[in-house]
């Protein structure tokens, strides 16, 4: 068909011969009926794209939420060993303290003077 062009440049007619030849002056625009497939798989595509970015979202906050999980076992671990260290040191520091006031009270460096019964 000749006019091809002409119907690719107005995609909104068709164009109909009235003639058995192929003579232009002949012819007669009508609208193209507009087809309710392109709005149905726009409308598909539309929901396609609100489920994609419903699932990219959905992938988003879970990835985060397992994040966020590992973090708290990683802090939950970390709190108990500084609870077990600091069981630990309390343990050491007992220890060093009664030794220290072993230490202190076999020194006689260390004896309370009684300052009243040398006088007398």
């Amino acid at each position: 068909m000749d006019g091809s062009s002409k119907e690719e440049e107005d995609s909104t007619f068709t164009s109909i011969s009235l003639a058995d030849d192929i003579d232009h002056s002949s012819r007669i625009l009508y609208p193209r009926p507009k087809s309710l497939l392109p709005k149905m798989m726009n409308a598909d595509m539309d929901v396609d794209a609100e489920n994609q970015v419903e699932l990219e979202e959905k992938t988003r906050l879970i990835n985060q939420v397992l994040e966020l999980q590992h973090t708290l076992e990683d802090l939950s671990a970390r709190v108990d060993a500084v609870k077990e260290e600091n069981l630990k040191l309390k343990s050491e520091n007992q220890v060093l303290g009664q030794y220290i006031e072993n230490l202190m009270s076999a020194s006689s460096v260390f004896q309370t003077t009684d300052t009243k019964s040398k006088r007398k």
